[in-house]
């Protein structure tokens, strides 16, 4: 089925809107007779501009020479300070929603306040319109690898040994490693179970934590959530006979995972705070070192299954396992921010705060997001995710609308190591395309904008949407009512259909996706076309991969 504009309408539409490009006006009232209204144009706007391509296999992007040449400035200027490369820190949440943390509007509001993130959070870059891949692996893959969920084909979590994952595939850890890097990973894996997958394999020089998703561990062995497991001892005996790791485990480069316990329900409650003090012990280690550092930091919390220990266990003013999670969370945080300023390692330290997608919602309680969807959906409640950026004295702190996707921390981080923009297409095969940009100009640059001009929306491999400004114009769509009489069941659940038509939003007047304008509005409709056969040409070129998919 063809989903775009027919070519006589988009030629139509392009040239209508030509007189609204190219001549603002003091008022809408006097548009077509005055030029230069100041106010009509806003930063990190960039519908009917072009972006640059640096490099046949990168994504294009939006290039600000000044910001570009400020940001290197002081680059250098620091490197000449400290003596080394930036160190790089991603702190990774697991089903957080956009409003569960204060800075967005959450926090206490909500019943979980979270206010050291807070606190850090308004001392750096507050990313409004930051995005994740729709669920947790394909993110992280996201992450490692700088490409969309279709190019390096994980496309769902790996469950219970299923076989794929980062085996084969170029790393941001492995990458860093050769710059010269110390690289940790800690926590929640979750991108293969198998050998040629797991950390220490994919460029990690150290790893500590568990290779799935935390249920994978507990709810077989909770008589409340699965008793028709849990009270059957020959269908737990088939569980603990299942091909996936059920331990908590380290590993170093090159080594085999060794087993440190079990992971029962009593054990995960105080996993994270583990997790936390392995962390804090490898930043204190690392002030004795001449390396830079990138640490990797996937917390446990907070997945739906939840387990609070006795000091957590109601201590949320919602007093739900959820929020009381949040509370801990926010105090993992702030456990490892207070040692990277007790060490005076700020001063050289990126921090990336985010989460891996949106809310889940199958099972209450859960996280929270403003937006529709959740989890599992490509609408803005599933994809669009709490984030920061911090470095101290290097980040002007503000907010911005400016897109950013996480497949953009890997050539950021790349960047800040010595290799910007068009060198990243060197270090990996010319087979790989590099979805993300490098946002180190727009994080560093005084009032810097994104370097982004597009969002790709992704579901089951297939292109599913595009935004650009505050339109975000539809091709696949998820109806979650489809097939259960019930009603909305989170976002796994439903079907997927093609849009009738000229599916648009204007994700500022309708944040929940409610009124589609495209009839209304096709002069918008019309460049976001053009992006999404700009895309549909790249993935001919470089083929979209399929590893794990439903």
């Amino acid at each position: 089925m063809d989903l775009s504009f027919p070519k006589k309408l988009l030629a139509i539409t392009v040239i209508a809107a030509l007189p609204v490009l190219t001549h603002a006006t003091d008022t809408p009232a006097a548009a077509a007779a005055k030029q230069g209204a100041p106010g009509y144009d806003h930063p990190n706007q960039y519908l009917g501009k072009t972006a640059t391509s640096i490099a046949d296999n990168m994504m294009p992007v939006m290039m600000h020479p000044e910001q570009n040449k400020e940001t290197q400035a002081k680059l250098a200027e620091i490197l000449k300070k400290t003596g080394k490369k930036p160190n790089v820190v991603i702190f990774l949440l697991d089903d957080v929603g956009w409003m569960d943390v204060g800075f967005n509007g959450g926090g206490i509001a909500v019943g979980n306040p979270t206010p050291d993130i807070d606190a850090v959070a308004n001392q750096g870059l507050i990313l409004t319109s930051a995005y994740s891949q729709p669920s947790s692996s394909p993110t992280r893959a996201t992450i490692m690898t700088g490409q969309y969920s279709v190019h390096h084909g994980i496309l769902i979590p790996p469950m219970y040994g299923q076989p794929g994952g980062l085996e084969g595939l170029t790393t941001l850890p492995e990458l860093l490693h050769d710059q010269g890097y110390v690289t940790q990973a800690i926590g929640k894996w979750h991108m293969g179970d198998n050998e040629g997958s797991q950390p220490q394999n994919v460029g990690f020089d150290d790893f500590r934590g568990f290779n799935s998703v935390s249920d994978m561990y507990t709810e077989w062995r909770d008589v409340h959530m699965n008793p028709e497991v849990a009270l059957s001892p020959s269908r737990t005996e088939f569980m603990k006979n299942m091909p996936f790791s059920k331990d908590d485990v380290h590993a170093v480069r090159g080594g085999k995972e060794e087993a440190i316990a079990d992971i029962t329900p009593k054990y995960m409650e105080d996993l994270d705070q583990r997790w936390m003090q392995y962390g804090v012990d490898f930043l204190n280690k690392m002030t004795k070192s001449d390396k830079p550092f990138f640490l990797y930091y996937g917390t446990r919390g907070c997945h739906f299954d939840n387990y609070p220990n006795a000091k957590y266990a109601g201590s949320s003013p919602a007093r739900t396992t959820y929020s009381d999670c949040i509370v801990e969370m926010n105090d993992i945080f702030a456990n490892l921010y207070k040692t990277l300023e007790k060490n005076g390692q700020l001063d050289n330290t990126l921090i990336v705060f985010t989460s891996d997608n949106g809310p889940e919602a199958e099972l209450p309680p859960h996280g929270r997001t403003p937006f529709r969807g959740a989890k599992g959906s490509t609408w803005e409640g599933g994809v669009r995710v709490p984030t920061f950026v911090y470095w101290k004295g290097m980040v002007q702190p503000r907010k911005s609308e400016g897109i950013v996707d996480l497949a953009d921390l890997f050539p950021t981080a790349l960047a800040l190591a010595g290799k910007p923009g068009a060198e990243v297409s060197k270090l990996v095969p010319s087979t790989t395309f590099i979805d993300g940009v490098d946002q180190s100009s727009f994080f560093i640059g005084t009032d810097g904008q994104s370097n982004r001009k597009a969002e790709h929306y992704f579901l089951n491999g297939q292109l599913s949407a595009v935004r650009i400004d505050e339109f975000k114009f539809y091709t696949l769509l998820q109806q979650p009512f489809a097939f259960t009489q019930s009603g909305y069941q989170g976002g796994f659940t439903g079907t997927v259909m093609p849009a009738a038509g000229a599916m648009l939003f204007n994700l500022y007047a309708d944040p929940q996706e409610t009124d589609s304008i495209g009839i209304r509005h096709t002069p918008m409709g019309a460049p976001l076309t053009v992006e999404i056969e700009e895309y549909k040409k790249i993935l001919q070129k470089y083929p979209p991969k399929t590893q794990i998919k439903s």
